[in-house]
């Protein structure tokens, strides 16, 4: 067997189980938190969760699979490795972004979530009160007599 095709194998056996490694840990520790999050639609947060983690699969299979040939010239056991390092490096690297990338998400829906919503503006007498301050012209609450 070729060197380069046992380099490509190992490649494929130490990225595919990283990537499932990744997206068990997003998933588990995800389902927590937005369930914590959504707390009054348990439904909607274990949507979300896996919508998410069928979107980091996706991604980062396609990625490995993309990644996984090479040009290098592979001879022997060292070049073997020296190719496995940077490929599994560079998987290892492109997972991370990615789980950075869900952690943002996650917060993002978080903080929207927990954000207090605007009051809406007052109204007195079928009209907005304006604000002092607020551009546009300054209507008086009240018809002058």
């Amino acid at each position: 067997m070729e060197p380069v095709v046992v380099a490509y194998a190992l490649y494929l056996l130490i990225s595919i189980p990283l990537t499932v490694l990744v997206a068990r840990t997003l998933s588990k520790h995800g389902r927590t938190f937005l369930t914590q999050v959504f707390e009054d639609s348990p439904g909607l947060a274990n949507a979300v969760n896996q919508l998410l983690v069928v979107g980091f699969y996706l991604i980062s299979l396609g990625f490995v699979t993309l990644f996984l040939t090479s040009h290098a010239d592979v001879h022997g056991a060292r070049e073997v490795f020296e190719l496995l390092s940077v490929k599994v490096g560079v998987v290892a690297l492109v997972l991370g972004v990615m789980h950075l990338f869900n952690v943002l998400v996650f917060n993002g829906i978080r903080r929207r979530h927990l954000t207090p919503k605007a009051a809406p503006a007052p109204v007195l007498a079928g009209r907005p009160v304006p604000y002092p301050g607020a551009p546009g012209p300054q209507v008086p609450p009240f018809p002058a007599p």
